[in-house]
């Protein structure tokens, strides 16, 4: 999967969270075949990302790791404001 298509499953799993997804920013960028996924959220939003005890975040990590092993890549998920 090309990190592209990561950023796009990401990007649309935050969005489903959010009361305005048109807040949401995700950049995914790559090197030595790690991607790096970087999504912004606004302050107030942020603990909708988050989630109880970091669940919510933990899972949309789970999800892109499974899609990043299938093609052979390496992914890091990190919330920022």
């Amino acid at each position: 999967m090309p990190p592209a298509d990561l950023r796009t499953l990401v990007e649309r799993l935050t969005r489903g969270l959010l009361d305005d997804p048109s807040t949401v920013s995700v950049r995914a960028t790559e090197r030595d075949r790690v991607v790096f996924i970087e999504i912004r959220v606004p302050t107030g939003e942020i603990g909708r990302v988050i989630g109880k005890r970091g669940r919510i975040i933990g899972a949309i990590r789970a999800v892109a790791k499974a899609a990043a092993m299938r093609a052979g890549r390496r992914v890091v998920v990190n919330v920022v404001q």
